[in-house]
């Protein structure tokens, strides 16, 4: 006589989920905060550095642009006064892109000659980093900051320019310079931006970018 013997098949034991808790989800979080607290500020500041380094670029090419001008036709783009900043400067940019009138060149380039070409700005509410397409500011110039770039021409032709920046930190003054061009950076102001909004105009700890140093 044999005796059927019944194996019971054998059950794994089960598997229990382990969740989070409470305090090692605020664990993680917090060393995620902290981590982007600590980022964060070089993130800024390889951002402050792009923009001047497009800035300084910009501010070559616009030198170059007119330097290149006066080899064409022995004489600079525009007529004002000595040293003083091309207000607006879409003048100056007219000339150099050929933006005026229906054909190509007009009576200050006669040639249509394209000396600089910079990009549109992508945002024309908020101008920055091209320039201006539309609007009462159209052909203004404006640097990562959305301030417009300055530029001054020595039109009396003695090579003398007064640096506007005096002598606090910024070369000689009077420069021996044909022309010349500045951005005032992040805080929009002439050298650093003082508690009462005011403009100390000394380059020196300042953020502003020039094209002569």
């Amino acid at each position: 006589m044999q005796l059927a013997v019944r194996i019971r098949p054998v059950r794994p034991p089960a598997t229990r989920i382990r969740a989070f808790t409470l305090i090692e989800l605020l664990v993680v979080i917090a060393i995620i905060a902290i981590l982007v607290g600590l980022l964060f500020p070089a993130f800024k500041a390889v951002q402050t550095q792009a923009r001047q380094t497009q800035a300084k670029n910009d501010l070559t090419q616009i030198v170059n642009a007119v330097n290149a001008f006066y080899t064409e036709y022995g004489k600079y783009p525009v007529t004002t006064a000595d040293d003083t900043p091309i207000i607006p400067n879409s003048t100056l940019f007219d000339v150099l892109r050929n933006m005026t009138g229906a054909l190509q060149g007009n009576t200050s380039n006669p040639r249509a000659i394209v000396f600089i070409s910079p990009p549109y700005v992508k945002n024309t509410a908020s101008p920055r980093a091209g320039i201006q397409s539309t609007g009462t500011n159209i052909g203004i110039y404006y640097d990562p900051w959305g301030t417009p770039y300055q530029v001054a021409i020595d039109t009396s032709y003695d090579n003398q320019m007064t640096n506007p920046y005096g002598t606090n930190g910024a070369g000689p003054n009077p420069l021996q310079q044909g022309v010349i061009a500045w951005s005032f950076g992040q805080d929009g102001c002439l050298g650093t931006k003082q508690s009462g909004g005011s403009c100390d105009g000394i380059f020196t700890n300042s953020d502003d970018v020039i094209s002569w140093q």
